[in-house]
């Protein structure tokens, strides 16, 4: 099995769930299996096209998936698979309170 770590952002979509175990053989069919079981993960994991949500960073064993083979990128039993949404931000206004 391939424990897939889901962040904090995304568990409400898992029932609070922060790993779900799937077996697959690849990071696609591993994410294609976790959007099956959470289907409101769906738009934000992935797009409407299957491929990874751009602003989505996927690694398997802390190597990110875009210099890989992508959802290519072959799993075994006992790899990690961690999601991390990207955090936009920039330099807006500073508001003080009080």
């Amino acid at each position: 099995m391939t424990i897939i770590k889901v962040p904090a952002v995304l568990r409400t979509q898992t029932n609070g769930q922060s790993s779900v175990e799937v077996s697959a053989r690849t990071v696609g069919e591993a994410l294609r299996t976790l959007v099956d079981i959470y289907p409101g993960l769906r738009g934000q994991v992935v797009d409407g096209e299957g491929e990874l949500h751009r602003f989505v960073n996927v690694y398997v064993n802390d190597d990110d998936v875009r210099y890989l083979a992508k959802l290519g990128t072959e799993i075994a039993d006992g790899d990690t698979i961690t999601i991390l949404p990207a955090v936009a931000g920039g330099d807006g206004p500073v508001v003080r309170a009080g």
